[in-house]
């Protein structure tokens, strides 16, 4: 995600002192199961404690979607299929707004009730431990956007001829019942159906689409594991553009025509932008890529909606570098908990510099340099990134700039060939995975033979303007 342009709402939380590395290996741990065979309602992430659930695994959704650009009316039905981690005599999805009207569990009607931004579901028989069981729930109603703490929009956000749909971090609730936690990986369908002459884009390889009688349907389906933040059903009147790069993956472009003559020769470097990303962090993750070039001034940001980004107005070449690079870091190496984002807005920031040092810009040193002459008082400093404090800081300058910083002074401190195995074996090692804090400081260690411990303390973790060495 490229940061808000707006700046964050400013919150008062606690003040971290220092916080040892090794506290990260904790941050992957969900939180306790409620009681008598019940899937907790939460994930356990300090930062969004209500988002995910406890008790199953989802393994595919299958999403059907009619939207009604001129109402604004949604009508669907979402199909999940799960694992059981305990047995369930209850159990939670995450949904906001929107009426359900149904909900079977293996194809019976189950109870289901209300509590917030959680939908409660009794079913008829308790899954067991272990045991594959698909819940089916029918709802409908007008999609609105969640705001998040730093006072940006998420979720479903309505635009003039269509949504600009982006879930990051909590906004998936808002258009699909969902296990709404990066912790949660699943492979996705979508039929999305939407009043001719618009488009209705989504992750992955789109399957077909069919006009009738007014309308048109869009399939899409996405193979690799994705986190709900991730998904995406952008619709507008879009200029589409289509074709297959040499190393076989399928571009589709969706571009809104108010952004399409900015937008164009940006896009047009994409195939060199992601070769180039593909030497340094290795083989791209997924079977397809693209842009959403979408026409929607009052979001403010871009989002690395997984395959195909999405960006608001049209993109400068080093956000779409940024986005593209999250298709590694923070796409296919996923968080466990929000408090680990610099893994991936660091990263993607450090891919930008990287993309000027070897393109003709300013090489990364410089880039350090500049912000490192900052003082002391000046924002990047105000909060360590590898523990923001709340969700309200998670998209601030310290989490991308201080985040990428971190980086650069573990390239300082193992050299470049050392350095850039690194990046790729972490690709490569939690591909279609997960990672943490603590197990990138492990294969540091493990690649350089350095004890790098105090690193990371210092530039992730200490508060105010660290000593550079």
């Amino acid at each position: 995600m490229t940061p808000p342009r707006r700046q964050p709402a400013r919150r008062r939380t606690a003040t971290l002192a220092t916080v040892p590395v090794a506290v990260a290996a904790l941050l992957g741990a969900a939180g306790p199961a409620a009681p008598g065979g019940t899937g907790g309602a939460g994930a356990g992430d300090p930062y969004f404690p209500l988002s995910g659930n406890g008790g199953y695994h989802v393994h595919h959704y299958d999403l059907t979607l009619r939207y009604d650009t001129a109402s604004r009316r949604l009508d669907a039905t979402a199909v999940l299929t799960a694992r059981a981690t305990e047995r369930l005599t209850r159990f939670d999805l995450d949904l906001k707004g929107l009426t359900v009207t149904a909900v079977t569990v293996d194809r019976r009607a189950a109870a289901f009730r209300r509590d917030g931004q959680e939908l409660v579901i009794t079913p008829r028989r308790a899954p067991r431990a272990g045991q594959r069981f698909r819940v089916q729930v029918a709802y409908h109603g007008t999609p609105k956007p969640v705001t998040d703490p730093d006072g940006s929009p998420d979720g479903w956000i309505p635009t003039d001829d269509g949504a600009f749909v982006a879930g990051e971090p909590q906004g998936a609730m808002t258009w699909f019942p969902a296990d709404n936690h990066p912790k949660d990986k699943a492979a996705y369908d979508f039929t999305i159906t939407v009043p001719q002459g618009r488009t209705a884009v989504a992750n992955g390889v789109l399957l077909g689409q069919r006009t009738a009688h007014g309308r048109t349907t869009f399939r899409w389906h996405e193979t690799r594991p994705m986190a709900a933040y991730l998904a995406t059903a952008t619709i507008g009147t879009f200029r589409v553009e289509r074709y297959t790069t040499r190393d076989g993956i399928q571009v589709y472009n969706a571009v809104d025509a108010r952004e399409a003559r900015a937008a164009a020769p940006v896009l047009k470097q994409l195939p060199a932008v992601l070769e180039w990303e593909s030497r340094l962090f290795g083989p791209y993750p997924f079977r397809a890529a693209g842009s959403i070039v979408d026409h929607a001034p009052d979001v403010g940001y871009a989002l690395e909606t997984q395959t195909r980004p999405l960006y608001d107005s049209a993109p400068g070449l080093g956000t779409l570098v940024h986005e593209n690079a999250h298709q590694w870091f923070g796409d296919s190496v996923s968080l466990t908990s929000w408090k680990d984002i610099w893994l991936n807005e660091g990263f993607a920031t450090y891919a930008e510099w990287l993309y000027a040092e070897q393109h003709g810009g300013d090489r990364a040193q410089r880039t350090f340099d500049s912000l490192y002459a900052r003082p002391a008082s000046d924002g990047l400093w105000a909060y360590p990134p590898g523990d923001p404090g709340s969700g309200a800081r998670i998209f601030g300058t310290p989490v991308y700039a201080r985040g990428a910083m971190a980086l650069h002074e573990l390239r300082r401190a193992v050299g470049d060939r050392v350095f850039f195995r690194i990046l790729r074996a972490w690709a490569s090692r939690h591909r279609g995975g997960h990672g943490t804090t603590a197990q990138f400081v492990r294969l540091a260690e493990e690649k350089s033979g350095k004890q790098l411990t105090e690193l990371f303390h210092t530039w992730l973790y200490t508060p105010g303007k660290p000593n550079s060495a």
